[in-house]
């Protein structure tokens, strides 16, 4: 019962102040001077994937290659045994103090499995993994912050590969810097 008043009083509370806020304040001059806050959960992600969207005029891109190198590990291998062991049998027939028990024994095979050493083997290792990267000034339209990398997916590099010096670029990245 407590948790549904909560709700609805929150709800209120968000209601009126939206209604304050495109009232202007009730004041009448149209300057609203109070504050709004709080949010609603249907923008949440909106608002999100807008901050994550990066625009400024494109300066230089970059394509960093992945680098690998040999290395060795231990070699593993299965190594497998065959071994018995005694199991043992019942057999139950009767009823009451008639019941009779019979018991016999058999040596039955298994294979046992592990891995283990032997040697070792060579494999490439990947020591940088490969990256496009674009180079943007005037970000979010702030005109100093220029030379911003940022790390983009290959399709994205390839649009602007294509795209003209000191155009206009807009893409969501992977992350800052290269």
């Amino acid at each position: 019962m407590f948790g549904k008043r909560l709700i609805v009083g929150g709800t209120i509370a968000i209601l009126i102040g939206t209604l304050g806020a495109c009232a202007g304040g009730g004041s009448g001059n149209g300057n609203a001077t109070g504050t709004v806050s709080g949010s609603v959960s249907g923008t949440a992600g909106a608002a999100s994937a807008e901050e994550d969207t990066v625009h400024g005029l494109k300066d230089t891109v970059r394509h960093v290659t992945a680098k690998t190198t040999r290395a060795t590990r231990p070699r593993l291998v299965k190594k497998c045994s065959t071994a018995t062991r005694r199991e043992r049998h019942t057999s139950s027939s009767g009823t009451g103090s008639r019941r009779k028990t019979r018991t016999w024994y058999t040596t039955e095979r298994y294979r046992s499995c592990t891995r283990v050493r032997s040697g070792t083997e060579t494999y490439r290792k990947t020591v940088r993994t490969e990256k496009w990267c674009v180079e943007l000034d005037d970000v979010n339209g702030d005109r100093r912050r220029d030379d911003v990398w940022y790390q983009v997916s290959s399709s994205v590099y390839g649009d602007a590969v294509a795209a003209a010096d000191h155009a206009r670029l807009e893409f969501t990245a992977t992350r800052e810097g290269c």
